[in-house]
């Protein structure tokens, strides 16, 4: 079976350890959720049946919802190759500023949104999403001469997947995301990750602090009560071991490049928490 990939490049995304993801994974489950989708590296690559996924982006959720209606998927690509002929530094300003006009900016159809957002997130600095404090998207742009906005093939596949399996879509808060989770059911959580330094989180205009961790955590915590599967990622902080002490906290190396600052970039230790214990792993090391 072909499987979509991202169509977007999102801050922590999932694409270079999503095979460390799928190791510990649970082997079975019922219904998938994801609260922080971001680029879906997992949902994918899972590619349940049921699934319920979330953000608190909702421009990127949007897109989600755009690439299910298959009239306005078509209508967005059209716009996208617009935007890829047009594209310049003084164009990609004119469409970033849009949402400076709150009311001429809710006013723009779903799909011209979409596509605004696919190609800003192309012909940005680095393919960062970040918003100010005002919800207004404030990345310079990246300086590309060139910009391809989408792979067809591609957003086809995550179009049919979207189309034919049961996949609820929403834009609300994390826990109002998975408050119908019952047991058998398989969360993984990607939040804003924790640090001991100054980390980009501004997804959204509230950002993702120490406290919105805590509350994670209670969340987690709740569900591992009900019966479900938990996964979580995050950095390998002094919070986040003391805030999952009680759960299987395993290490991992990754990459990051989102960074601004080039010589930020490079493998960090992250980790992956569960509240079971995986079979897969445990039959390959007996």
């Amino acid at each position: 079976m072909i499987k979509g990939k991202p169509f977007v490049k999102w801050a922590g995304g999932k694409r270079q350890i999503v095979d460390k993801l799928l190791m510990y994974a649970p082997d079975e489950f019922n219904t998938y959720y994801e609260p922080f989708v971001g680029g879906g590296a997992l949902l994918f690559e899972l590619s349940p049946k049921k699934a319920v996924i979330n953000d608190s982006n909702k421009e990127l959720i949007n897109v989600y919802s755009v690439l299910r209606n298959e009239e306005k998927f078509k209508k967005m690509c059209s716009i996208l190759n617009t935007y890829e002929k047009n594209n310049s530094e003084e164009f990609y300003y004119e469409l970033r500023n849009k949402d400076r006009n709150k009311s001429s900016f809710d006013r723009l159809s779903d799909y011209k949104r979409a596509g605004r957002t696919i190609y800003l997130n192309k012909a940005c600095f680095n393919g960062l999403y970040r918003v100010n404090s005002k919800n207004e998207f404030n990345v310079p742009f990246g300086k590309k001469t060139k910009v391809n906005t989408y792979d067809i093939g591609n957003l086809i596949t995550v179009s049919n997947y979207l189309t034919m399996n049961d996949i609820k879509i929403l834009n609300v808060d994390f826990e109002d995301s998975v408050k119908d989770a019952q047991k058998g059911d398989f969360i993984y959580f990607d939040p804003p990750y924790d640090s001991e330094t100054s980390i980009f989180n501004s997804y959204t205009e509230d950002g993702f602090g120490k406290e919105e961790q805590r509350r994670l955590a209670k969340v987690y915590k709740e569900l591992a009560d009900r019966g479900c599967y938990v996964m979580l990622s995050n950095y390998n902080t002094p919070l986040i071991k003391d805030l999952y002490k009680d759960y299987n906290i395993h290490i991992i190396e990754a990459k990051r490049n989102i960074n601004a600052n080039g010589k930020k970039r490079g493998k960090v230790e992250e980790v992956i928490i569960t509240n079971y214990e995986n079979k897969k792993l445990f039959d390959e090391t007996n």
